[in-house]
């Protein structure tokens, strides 16, 4: 903008300096031509008394000394033709003149100028002055470079004016702009200095308003949270009698344990709410190891309705660029989804794979109607009776982390959620020698999982024990459901069927024998 407002500044200066100086340049052309004529003139009149009075040597005398004097020859051209002085053709304009006509008009080298003059016996003498180019044109240069540096003074002195005119219009816009990067980076205490034009002060003015409401707005969403996890407090104080009311002493204290988990859960709700936000962090988790003990949270309920469920997680570490809660509330996500919208006995496969641009690929396919749409539903929005946000609270999850969410079928011709997660970038003063053996290490065992993986199904027939053949323990069951579903509480439908019930059922499985088929609802997707 400062260079566009100085250009215009330039080319409109540009355009009035031409408009004037060139038709000045031609006046003082013209004025000095005029007068060097005139100056020419007023020498031949001043020789027209003597030319009748003085004899025709003493005439030449005179001729030869005003030429010596003077940078405009003369010539006298006496009636009987006689030329006194420079000798000139005899031109139409002469033959005109000894009629008895004075005038000035143009010749070879320059201008010359005739007077006629009149009273001796012969006839009219003629009195020829010549000016030259040189005469009528001098001072016109010197004129001319005088303008064009008066000019040129003009167009920098409006180029420096019009330089502080941009500047001052540009830097508060300048500072406005920055300002609302760091609005946008989620730095809610940027504030644009108000300053310069009018205009531009009601900018700066307004986007600090605006963001003074964005803080507004968001404080009061992070009380509105920990108000609505607050209010857990009085079912769990409920829960927590029922509990001390029990006959059997071991059962009274695991059920303590897991409502004291709930409590504790919902207390770190509480304080992470009103917590103020200090901007987004680079932060990072081991993928394997996250989806392996996600998985192994959920086995106990596939037992419990008999799905078979394969987890196929890559046995080394897989850095990536999400968080472990987030990516613990995906996988849930994922895996709820699937237990609430696919019948009872449908299986499942759960795949971590490592991508060949960094990152890893996490897979859940099962074996159930599918989805009816390529795309997953817009935010808010659900096909199969839910609040329709899980899928879109994994999307933005993979997008933070400069990856993607895709929908499709399985190998059995059910759904299939492919979430892709970004790698954390390496430190900067790394060599690119070692980027490429280390890419090299990473991409020659994703080759041989990938050719190991078109000889077997996405599901496999018979169960697996998955990572580590681990089941959590009763107490951590509670506690991460309650996260769940206090933490986040819409994961697209996938714990909407799940109550109490379902929560004491899952405990109970690791103390008794497993239940008979309970119907959970399935939902179509």
């Amino acid at each position: 903008m400062r260079l566009r407002i100085s250009l215009l500044v330039v080319a409109t200066s540009s355009l009035v300096l031409v408009s004037f100086l060139v038709p000045l340049a031609l006046v003082l052309r013209t004025l000095a031509a005029d007068r060097a004529v005139s100056a020419a003139t007023a020498e031949a009149q001043s020789l027209a008394p003597l030319v009748t009075t003085l004899t025709t040597s003493s005439l030449r005398l005179t001729v030869d000394q005003v030429n010596a004097e003077t940078s405009t020859p003369v010539t006298i051209v006496l009636p009987s033709g006689t030329e006194l002085g420079q000798s000139v053709p005899v031109s139409p304009a002469v033959q005109l003149a000894r009629n008895g006509r004075s005038f000035s008009a143009e010749a070879a080298g320059g201008e010359q100028v005739l007077v006629a003059v009149e009273g001796l016996a012969d006839g009219p003498a003629v009195i020829r002055a010549f000016v030259p180019d040189a005469v009528l044109r001098h001072g016109v240069a010197r004129a001319w470079l005088l303008l064009g540096g008066v000019g040129l003074l003009l167009l920098l002195l409006s180029v420096v004016v019009a330089d502080q005119l941009a500047r001052s219009l540009v830097r508060p816009l300048t500072a406005l702009a920055q300002a609302a990067d760091r609005l946008a980076g989620g730095e809610l205490s940027a504030r644009a200095a108000v300053a310069g034009p009018p205009e531009v002060r009601r900018a700066g003015a307004g986007l600090n308003r605006l963001a003074v409401r964005i803080g507004e707005l968001l404080a009061r969403e992070r009380e509105t949270v920990a108000d609505l996890s607050h209010r857990l407090r009085t079912p769990l104080t409920a829960l927590k009698i029922d509990a001390e009311s029990l006959r059997d002493a071991t059962e009274m204290e695991r059920l303590l344990a897991d409502v004291g988990a709930v409590e504790r859960t919902v207390s770190e709700i509480i304080r992470a709410a009103r917590r103020p936000d200090t901007g987004s962090m680079s932060v990072m988790c081991d993928a394997a190891r996250v989806v392996a003990e996600r998985a192994a949270f959920w086995r106990p309920l596939a037992e419990d309705q008999d799905r078979p469920m394969t987890v196929d997680v890559a046995p080394a570490p897989v850095p990536v660029l999400v968080a472990a809660d987030d990516l613990a509330t995906c996988a849930d996500i994922l895996l709820g989804n699937v237990f609430a919208h696919t019948p009872e006995g449908a299986g499942f496969a759960v795949r971590l794979s490592r991508r060949a641009a960094g990152g890893a690929w996490l897979v859940v396919a099962d074996d159930g109607p599918g989805f009816r749409a390529a795309d997953p539903p817009l935010r808010g929005q659900s096909r199969g009776g839910s609040t329709g946000l899980g899928l879109d609270i994994a999307r933005r999850v993979a997008e933070a982390s400069s990856g993607t969410l895709t929908i499709g079928r399985s190998a059995s011709g059910g759904g299939a959620v492919t979430l892709g997660l970004g790698f954390p970038a390496g430190p900067p003063e790394e060599s690119r020698r070692h980027q490429r053996a280390r890419l090299r290490r990473r991409v020659l065992p994703l080759r041989a999982e990938r050719l190991g993986a078109r000889r077997a199904p996405v599901l496999a027939p018979e169960q697996g024990d998955g990572p580590g053949g681990a089941l959590p323990q009763p107490g951590d069951v509670l506690g991460h459901m309650a996260e769940l579903l206090v933490g986040a509480p819409d994961l697209g439908g996938g714990l909407r069927p799940f109550g109490l019930e379902a929560l004491v059922g899952l405990i109970g499985h690791h103390d008794v024998a497993p239940r008979g088929p309970r119907s959970f609802g399935a939902h179509p997707r």
